[in-house]
């Protein structure tokens, strides 16, 4: 606590940018943390609340703001940053955290996957939104500008929704800015996850559509990470998020202690989908993580009654990044993604 007050008063004598830190209705004091919510606004249908939590670090120091929930069923990445709520002491702190455990409460409320069941939107597909358009576009409008843009960095955390069987990620966006690109690379590497996926995302900061992809047209260095999978909470994929988040936090000197970054990575290219054909069951023939040839066998999809309608195979070799967990199917829903591992270092 004396450390603490000295640091205080140092800052006074020092002049501090910001001795108070407001999102939303939050505010946090210097080495304080501070509640509240982002304040969806009523339009064309009902307006909600997006809660909010601001850890303000003792120190100046980088503004990061990490976000889950864009998905409300994909659990592990919610109970992760309900976690670093309460994980990172603002003494310990250099900089601001920013954390939104769940941006899409009504999916999470109503148990839908996917999309905001109030205008059948996904909640990581309209940004930077559109503050007169349908609660998802509103939402994502709050989001850019509370959120998106008092922040230096941002991680996006996601994970497998309730009929995803997922392997964990992170996605690297490559903008051909050599600067971000380098620093956006340090913080992924420094999260932990072993499996990057090299995406290629909108330029145009207009039409972002992803949350992180609207950090990093705005020129922040940040990035995407997923894991936890199909419903229950596994405690290894929730301390997944939580440490990298905690490493990524450490690198960027937000927090004492050396970063230990992920050693041979492996980079994945391109990512292939196969859709479902029609309606129908689908039985799987490998997991998750599997390694499969050109033609291997993924899965079948039959009718009601047992008799085949589609075979599943792979039309290139990869990586099952995540295979569908449930039986029930309908067309066009994905079965699988297979990651095309890249054949250059990166």
């Amino acid at each position: 606590m004396k450390t603490l007050i000295a640091a205080a008063a140092l800052l006074i004598l020092q002049g501090d940018a910001h001795p108070t830190f407001t999102v939303g209705t939050a505010t946090a004091q210097r080495g304080q943390k501070g509640y509240g919510v982002l304040k969806v606004p009523a339009g064309s249908d009902a307006g909600y609340d997006i809660p909010v939590a601001i850890v303000h670090g003792a120190r100046p120091g980088p503004v990061l703001a990490i976000v889950s929930g864009a998905h409300g069923t994909e659990y592990a990445s919610i109970i992760a940053v309900q976690q670093l709520i309460d994980a990172v002491n603002p003494a310990d702190l250099s900089g601001t955290l920013i954390l939104v455990p769940l941006v899409n409460v009504p999916s999470f409320e109503k148990l839908t996957p996917h999309v905001n069941p109030t205008d059948n939107k996904s909640m990581n597909s309209r940004y930077p939104g559109d503050p007169a358009g349908t609660q998802t576009d509103r939402a994502s409008a709050v989001i850019t500008k509370a959120v998106v843009e008092p922040c230096d960095h941002l991680i996006d955390l996601h994970g497998g929704d309730l009929d995803e069987n997922l392997r964990p990620y992170s996605y690297w966006t490559v903008t051909g800015n050599q600067t971000q690109d380098r620093e956006s690379r340090a913080m992924l590497l420094a999260f932990g996850l072993d499996h990057i996926i090299i995406s290629d995302r909108p330029k145009d900061p207009k039409a972002s559509r992803f949350l992180e992809n609207t950090a990093t047209t705005r020129g922040k260095a940040s990035f995407t990470a997923e894991a936890g999978r199909s419903g229950p909470v596994v405690a290894g994929d929730v301390a997944a998020l939580v440490n990298g988040s905690i490493g990524t936090m450490k690198h960027l000197k937000m927090l004492p202690g050396a970063a230990t970054p992920v050693a041979n990575p492996i980079w994945v290219e391109k990512i292939v989908s196969i859709p479902a054909e029609r309606d129908g069951v689908f039985h799987p023939s490998v997991d998750r993580d599997a390694h499969v040839a050109k033609g291997a066998t993924i899965g079948f999809v039959t009718d009601y009654l047992n008799r085949p309608l589609q075979d599943v195979s792979a039309p290139e070799a990869g990586i099952v990044m995540f295979i569908r967990a449930v039986p029930s199917l309908k067309k066009g829903d994905t079965i699988v993604n297979i990651g095309v591992v890249s054949t250059t270092i990166r």
